[in-house]
């Protein structure tokens, strides 16, 4: 018997990069949260890479891994100054994508769970 993961409970693929999307429009929309990203013209490679890693990290193909190595999350963000503030912006942007995507009551809360503990994992700076 195979139990669901996440991803697939969640819609697979096309809801990881609906997420993605619409998480990239808001911070497309916020020039301070924008400003960190190296290369805040063109979001195509920081889309592509958040969507592989949620797929995978939510129990998707591992493409991710294959296509970068292990995640190493907190030293990919360590250039970069991540404070509470691009904290706050980073995690407001994502829950108004959940909010757009309304994933089922159980997912959302293992989703604003698992995102806010991610924010604060990548804050480098008080």
């Amino acid at each position: 018997m195979h139990e669901q993961t996440i991803y697939e409970a969640a819609g697979g693929m096309p809801f990881f990069e609906a997420l993605v999307d619409r998480f990239y429009q808001g911070v497309a929309a916020d020039p301070e949260l924008l400003s960190l990203y190296p290369e805040p013209g063109d979001l195509s490679g920081a889309r592509h890479r958040l969507t592989l890693f949620l797929a995978q990290y939510w129990g998707g193909p591992d493409t991710y891994s294959q296509e970068r190595g292990h995640p190493r999350l907190r030293m990919r963000h360590a250039p970069f100054a991540v404070g509470p503030d691009a904290r706050d912006r980073w995690l407001t942007h994502m829950r108004d994508a959940l909010d757009a995507l309304d994933p089922p009551a159980e997912l959302r809360q293992r989703f604003d769970e698992y995102f806010a503990f991610a924010a604060e994992s990548m804050r480098n700076q008080d």
